[in-house]
C-alpha cells in the first residue's frame, strides 16, 4: 500500500518539476531573444502551459495511472505507430531536458571552482553530474525523493530572496528603462522567445504520474496543477523583471549561460553571485536526479504498453534498463549540442506532445466530463507555437531546427520498424 500524496506534496512535485534547471538554463537565452519583453515571453509560455494543464486535469482524474502522459496518449489514439512515436518523443524530450539541466550545471560550476580554466571545465562538470545522479538513482529511489524535497525548499527560498533583494535594488537602477516597450522585440519574436523557453514549464506533467496516489483526487488534482503553474508563472515573470532591470543587455549576453548569478551582483556583489551559483547547482542537480528517474519510468511504461522492445522492462542493478540508456544518451547530447539547439529541440518535442494530449482531452471530453473548447484551443495553440518556433529559429539556429525535426522523425521511424518487426514475428 503506497503512501497517499497530500496536496502540498503534489504542488511541490509540480513546482519542483518546473523550477528545476529550466530557469537557470534558459533565462539568458530568453533575454537575448526577447530583450525588454522577456517577462511577456515567460507569460506567453505560461499561458500555454496553463491551458494545456486543463486537459491534464481532466485526464488525470479519469485515467489516473503511473504512466501519466503515456497512458493518456494511448487512451486517445490506441496503440498505433502514431501513439508509439509520440510516446517515444516524450522519452527523448526527457533526455533533452536532462541535457539542458546538465548544460546549466556545467556553465555555473566553473565560476565557483574552475579546474582547467577553459571550455573543458564545462564538459567535465556536465558529464560528472549526470554520472553522479545516475549512481544515486541506482543506489536508492528514496534518496532521490529526499534530495528533491529539500532542494525544492532551498531553491525557492533563494529565488524568492533574490526577488526581494532584486526588487529593492531596482529603485534608481538606470537599467530599469530596458523594460519599457521600445526595448521589446516584435510580437512574433516575443512569441518565439516564449516558445524556446517553453521547456522551463514542462515539469508540471510529472503530477500526472503521481495522480493515482494523490489523496482526495477529485479536489486535489486540479488544485495541484493550477496552483503550481500559476505560482511558477508569477515567479518567472518577476525574475525576468529583476534580471532585465538590473543588468545592461550586453552584460546579459556575455553571461548568457549563468545570467541569474550575474544579476545578483549589482545588489549583493560577489557574495550574491556565489549564493545564486550554489542555488543553480542545487537546482540543476535535483532536476537531473528527478528527471533521470522520470525518464527511465517513461521508457519502462512505453515498453509495458508494447511500444518499445520488451527488453526495456528488464531490470539492471534493481532499476529498469532505461535508466542506463537515458543517462548515456544524455551524456552524448550534452557534450555535442549548443544550449540553444538543446532548448529548441526540447521545446518542439514538448509542444508536439502537449498538442496531442490537448487533442486527446478534446476527443475524450465526453468521458472526462470536460469542455471541448479549452483542449481544442490548447491543441491549436501548441501547434501554432511549434510552427512559429521552427520557422523563426530556422534563420538564426538552423542546427536546433534540424535536430528537432530529426528527433521527431526518428521517434516515429523507430516505432514503425518496431511494429513491423513485431508483426513479422507474430
Amino acid at each position: 500500500m503506497s503512501k497517499k500524496i497530500k496536496l502540498t506534496e503534489a504542488i511541490s512535485i509540480g513546482i519542483g518539476g518546473m523550477v528545476g534547471g529550466g530557469i537557470f538554463a534558459v533565462l539568458g537565452l530568453a533575454v537575448t531573444l526577447s530583450k525588454g519583453g522577456t517577462p511577456l515571453a515567460f507569460l506567453f509560455a505560461g499561458i500555454l502551459a496553463l491551458i494545456t494543464s486543463y486537459s491534464y486535469v481532466k485526464l488525470s482524474k479519469k485515467y489516473a495511472d503511473r504512466g501519466g502522459t503515456v497512458k493518456f496518449i494511448n487512451q486517445g489514439f490506441g496503440r498505433t505507430v502514431f501513439s508509439g512515436g509520440i510516446n517515444n518523443l516524450l522519452w527523448v524530450s526527457y533526455i533533452i531536458m536532462l541535457s539542458l539541466y546538465a548544460s546549466a550545471f556545467g556553465s555555473y560550476a566553473p565560476n565557483l571552482a574552475p579546474i582547467t580554466g577553459n571550455e573543458l571545465d564545462f564538459h567535465i562538470y556536465a558529464s560528472a553530474i549526470i554520472v553522479l545522479a545516475s549512481i544515486i538513482n541506482y543506489y536508492s529511489i528514496k534518496v532521490v525523493g529526499m534530495i528533491e524535497s529539500y532542494a525544492v525548499i532551498i531553491k525557492l527560498v533563494i529565488l524568492i530572496s533574490f526577488i526581494g533583494v532584486g526588487l529593492y535594488g531596482l529603485m534608481g537602477n538606470p537599467n530599469l528603462e530596458q523594460l519599457s516597450p521600445e526595448n521589446w522585440e516584435a510580437p512574433l519574436q516575443l512569441l518565439t522567445g516564449g516558445m524556446v523557453i517553453f521547456v522551463a514549464y514542462e515539469g508540471f506533467e510529472l503530477i500526472a504520474n503521481s495522480a493515482p496516489d494523490i489523496e482526495n483526487p477529485q479536489k486535489n488534482i486540479p488544485r495541484a496543477y493550477y496552483i503550481s503553474i500559476i505560482f511558477v508563472v508569477l515567479l518567472y515573470i518577476i525574475i525576468a523583471v529583476v534580471t532585465v532591470g538590473s543588468l545592461p543587455f550586453d552584460t546579459i549576453k556575455t553571461a548568457e549561460d549563468y545570467v541569474l548569478a550575474e544579476a545578483a551582483k549589482p545588489m549583493l556583489g560577489q557574495t550574491g553571485f556565489t549564493i545564486i551559483t550554489i542555488a543553480a547547482l542545487i537546482s540543476t542537480f535535483s532536476a537531473i536526479n528527478a528527471s533521470i528517474y522520470g525518464g527511465s519510468r517513461v521508457s519502462y511504461e512505453i515498453a509495458e504498453e508494447d511500444e518499445l522492445p520488451h527488453q526495456f522492462t528488464y531490470q539492471l542493478w534493481n532499476q529498469p534498463i532505461g535508466l542506463l540508456i537515458t543517462a548515456m544518451l544524455t551524456l552524448a547530447l550534452t557534450n555535442t549540442l549548443e544550449l540553444e539547439s538543446i532548448s529548441t529541440a526540447g521545446s518542439v518535442g514538448f509542444l508536439l506532445v502537449f498538442a496531442m494530449v490537448n487533442y486527446v482531452g478534446f476527443k475524450l471530453s465526453k468521458e472526462t466530463k470536460g469542455f471541448k473548447s479549452i483542449p481544442i484551443a490548447g491543441f491549436v495553440l501548441c501547434l501554432i507555437a511549434m510552427i512559429v518556433l521552427l520557422q523563426q529559429q530556422f534563420s538564426s539556429n538552423r542546427m536546433g531546427v534540424m535536430v528537432a525535426i530529426a528527433i521527431i522523425g526518428s521517434c516515429f521511424f523507430m516505432e514503425y520498424i518496431y511494429k513491423k518487426m513485431k508483426k513479422n514475428e507474430g
